[in-house]
């Protein structure tokens, strides 16, 4: 397939798509709930989890640092610690996201089974995973795209090959993709199993493209790290502003970036507007 002069690497839950919210209220909060045993705290486990994943710096990020994050925060509460609850030793967990080359649920999940001397918390782990795909597949449906989007990656296709990158496993990315009818402007798309943000974002880069004629729009400070650890542009879909955000990208940053305008003090007034609306945890 023949490649254009730019690269526009798209992240998709919260982003592209307007699921975000959905997902972490309905899926992942409950499995979390459930199989982690925090029955007797989900009031607790809830806000914290929802905080972790939606309304601070953490948005975003990949489910297993999301779910060892979370479970810190959740036993560090002295409401929490009140009650009693033995907090699991996540030593194991901690240490497999630190070594594996590949963050997702099928390598957590063949990881575990084979090493059967580690703790229980990897198989938790993965169980907590299986559990939170399978609400996704039961109750995610019908979700579209931000208003807007369309018609701005019409505009970006004009002159730029376009990706997704997402922490999202794959098969899940396909199918929304394909459901909301938006899978036909992308030329590749990336999920959980295809590496990290960052990992995608330079296997797209080693096709030839040059730094200052890619951009990744994303809208958490994960896509920003891996815009930068690429040194590629970055423009952010600001959360609660999502609408307005891809408007602007449509009809304003998309030739910008076209024309080598979207950089420096540009760039950075999206970026320093976007990291106001997310709070340390």
């Amino acid at each position: 397939m023949e490649r254009k002069e730019f690269l526009v690497c798209i992240d998709s839950d919260g982003c592209l798509l307007d699921n975000m919210e959905l997902k972490h209220k309905e899926c992942f909060c409950p499995a979390f709930v459930n199989v982690w045993n925090l029955q007797p705290v989900s009031r607790y486990a809830r806000k914290v989890w929802e905080t972790v994943n939606l309304y601070s710096r953490t948005r975003g990020t990949n489910r297993f640092h999301a779910v060892v994050d979370a479970l810190n925060l959740v036993y560090n509460l002295p409401e929490v610690k009140a009650y009693g609850l033995e907090k699991p030793d996540l030593s194991d967990l901690i240490r497999w996201k630190a070594e594996t080359p590949e963050l997702s649920a099928r390598a957590l999940r063949e990881y575990a089974e084979t090493h059967p001397e580690l703790s229980g918390v990897l198989k938790q782990a993965a169980d907590w995973s299986a559990e939170v795909d399978a609400n996704i597949k039961r109750i995610v449906r019908g979700i579209k795209p931000f208003v807007n989007v369309e018609e701005a990656l019409k505009k970006l296709n004009e002159f730029a090959d376009v990706v997704v990158v997402s922490a999202t496993p794959t098969e899940a990315l396909e199918r929304e993709l394909e459901a909301c009818g938006v899978a036909k402007y992308f030329k590749r798309i990336f999920g959980q199993d295809a590496g990290t943000k960052s990992v995608c974002i330079a296997k797209m880069l080693e096709e030839g493209y040059d730094l200052d004629k890619s951009l990744k729009v994303g809208d958490a400070l994960g896509d920003f790290q891996a815009a930068k650890e690429n040194g590629v542009l970055f423009y952010p879909i600001i959360p609660g502003s999502e609408i307005d955000s891809w408007a602007l990208l449509r009809d304003e940053f998309a030739e910008k970036f076209k024309n080598g305008a979207y950089k420096g003090a540009e760039m950075e007034r999206r970026v320093d507007a976007f990291t106001k609306v997310l709070p340390e945890i």
